[in-house]
């Protein structure tokens, strides 16, 4: 669902389409004619990747490399639960993936907007330590983190956006592109009034370009 809303507000993300069902998955590889698919469980837990299935699946972010690769990996998320640090022995069911091409970050970054009580409102945390499990960043490197009050009133400007980016050292080739980004994340956060959009990671990729590669909204 996550990556679907993205997708609505043009937020930049890989291409790639949710299946629900494992032939959708082998439909859908075929589609984006990518040699290298990813394979994403769209499960709210985090440590997705480190987790495993009751189907016997270890790791809830694959990659495969043809349709015909594809369909057996989903055979054994869709509709099964997947275990992780997060959801402890209850687990959660997965029931769709995310199917889309394979990019190639040369940064991962970390960006979430969130309402905490010792700010009054809506809050940006930032890190440069993304693509891993943020708890973990938190509690052995806070300094790495970095946090910005939003107006409720006034939401978040380009020039908030851009000073946040910069904070999070972006490269300067990108901290408008990157700010641009910010600024739809939030517009989604107050339009659909979630408590929290997350995003991990946030990359640079070998072209130079800013993507969100794995999200979660809580509502």
């Amino acid at each position: 669902m996550s990556m679907e809303l993205f997708q609505e507000t043009s937020v930049s993300i890989p291409k790639g389409y949710v299946a629900k069902l494992a032939d959708e998955t082998y439909t859908i590889a075929k589609i984006l004619g990518s040699k290298d698919i990813m394979i994403k469980a769209q499960v709210l837990a985090g440590g997705r990747g480190k987790g495993a299935f009751e189907s016997g699946l270890k790791g809830g972010v694959k990659l495969v490399f043809s349709p015909e690769e594809a369909k057996p990996v989903s055979s054994q998320t869709i509709g099964k639960k997947l275990f992780t640090k997060q959801t402890g022995e209850k687990g959660r069911i997965c029931n769709q993936d995310l199917i889309c091409e394979r990019k190639y970050p040369r940064r991962e970054y970390y960006f979430a907007i969130t309402v905490e009580r010792s700010f009054q409102g809506p809050v940006l945390i930032g890190s440069s330590q993304g693509g891993v499990n943020f708890e973990d960043v938190a509690a052995e490197t806070p300094d790495a983190i970095v946090k910005a009050r939003v107006d409720i009133v006034q939401g978040i400007k380009k020039e908030q956006a851009v000073q946040f980016t910069q904070k999070m050292g972006f490269p300067p080739n990108i901290v408008d592109s990157t700010a641009e980004n910010m600024v739809k994340h939030y517009n989604l956060f107050v339009k659909y009034d979630a408590n929290m959009v997350e995003i991990n990671p946030m990359v640079e990729d070998s072209d130079g370009a800013v993507l969100c590669m794995d999200a979660k909204i809580k509502f």
